[in-house]
């Protein structure tokens, strides 16, 4: 069958790891164009990537008659009215985490997509990270029994773009940035059951100056079979990323760092290029990775959302993942504003973003 042809909307850090994962599946898809409307920024980036149009506005990408899916790797503002757009123009969507900024955007996104007939698939490459995938096999073999708890933590020095620290843009701070991740992660782990509860303590402990958001969270999410899941997010770590999960059941248990083990450690006095995402230094010691894309799923899941727009496969990873992640979201900073467990189903009404449920802006 012949390739998908995507167009992404964006051009900085995500972007950059959107393009190389599609370039790593040359047999499932390819890249056709990139909108961007930062004055010099699409054309720049189709240079780099080898991409045929540059758009400025994305909606002229949106009419661009060869892309058939689309990659929104925009502020998360606008993650809704990019896909609800896509979806009437017939596109088929990605969209990066989180899924939006409010519960009724999401469900504004879903019942888009699915009136126009197109996908719309929820970026989650922690479902795709190939240490993280070998011990879900392991833990649905019954290689640790009954799982009970789940830890996932994403720990780094602070987010790439500006946007992220601006929580008109972004609707929170690192909860919204990196909680998102383990808290999807975690349900999918456990086999997607429901969610009971939320209990989460959030602090602005380095940044003030630069944000009203979080910088630092621990979340404990509570599910109906018993199991918890325990989230830690931070920009507060310098040194590069710091991705891993703990597994804990009744017979057995497995930890996993997404990077370190496919790292060098290495010593240099005068720095060399490039070590792994969030390190500021390569000078001292550092620990440099291979195949980082890899490493964090993001080709296998490009190549998985090809296959689902083929219908080769059907989607691990959609709308709907989106939507539980928003809600759990949505407890877990309200459960910081009032100091206490919220339970599920969890819908406020008249939230303008997350983080107004733990403080006003």
């Amino acid at each position: 069958m012949s390739k998908v042809k995507i167009g992404i909307v964006g051009s900085r850090f995500q972007a950059d790891c959107i393009a190389s994962a599609v370039k790593a599946i040359p047999e499932e898809a390819e890249l056709v164009a990139v909108a961007s409307p930062t004055k010099g920024h699409a054309a720049e980036f189709a240079k780099r990537h080898g991409i045929s149009q540059a758009y400025s506005d994305y909606r002229d990408l949106l009419r661009d008659p060869q892309v058939e899916m689309i990659s929104i790797t925009a502020p998360n503002r606008l993650h809704a009215p990019i896909t609800i757009e896509a979806a009437k123009a017939g596109k088929h969507v990605v969209c990066e985490k989180p899924l939006c900024i409010t519960l009724e955007e999401a469900d504004a996104m879903i019942d888009a997509c699915r009136r126009a007939g197109v996908l719309l698939l929820y970026a989650e490459e922690l479902f795709f990270a190939p240490k993280y995938v070998k011990a879900k096999q392991m833990a649905d073999e019954g290689a640790f029994g009954r799982v009970h708890l789940v830890k996932q933590g994403e720990k780094h020095s602070g987010p790439h773009s500006p946007w992220f620290w601006d929580v008109e843009q972004s609707g929170g701070g690192a909860v919204m940035d990196l909680g998102c991740h383990g808290i999807a992660f975690c349900w999918w782990f456990l086999g997607k059951p429901k969610v009971k509860s939320v209990y989460s303590q959030m602090a602005t402990q380095v940044h003030g100056e630069r944000t009203q958001g979080e910088d630092e969270a621990i979340t404990i999410v509570e599910f109906d079979n018993g199991a918890v899941g325990m989230i830690e997010s931070s920009w507060n770590r310098p040194g590069g990323m710091d991705d891993s999960i703990e597994v804990f059941g009744d017979k057995g248990q497995t930890y996993a760092d997404m990077l370190m083990g496919n790292a060098l450690p290495t010593y240099s006095e005068v720095g060399f290029g490039y070590a792994v995402e969030k390190a500021a230094t390569t000078k001292g010691w550092t620990y440099p990775v291979f195949e980082e894309h890899w490493n964090y799923g993001f080709p296998q899941e490009m190549r998985h959302f090809a296959r689902c727009v083929r219908g080769k496969e059907t989607p691990i990873a959609d709308g709907e993942t989106g939507r539980v992640v928003q809600e759990v979201l949505y407890a877990a900073y309200a459960s910081a504003g009032q100091g206490r467990k919220i339970t599920l189903p969890f819908r406020p009404n008249g939230v303008a973003k997350p983080i107004d449920l733990w403080k006003k802006s």
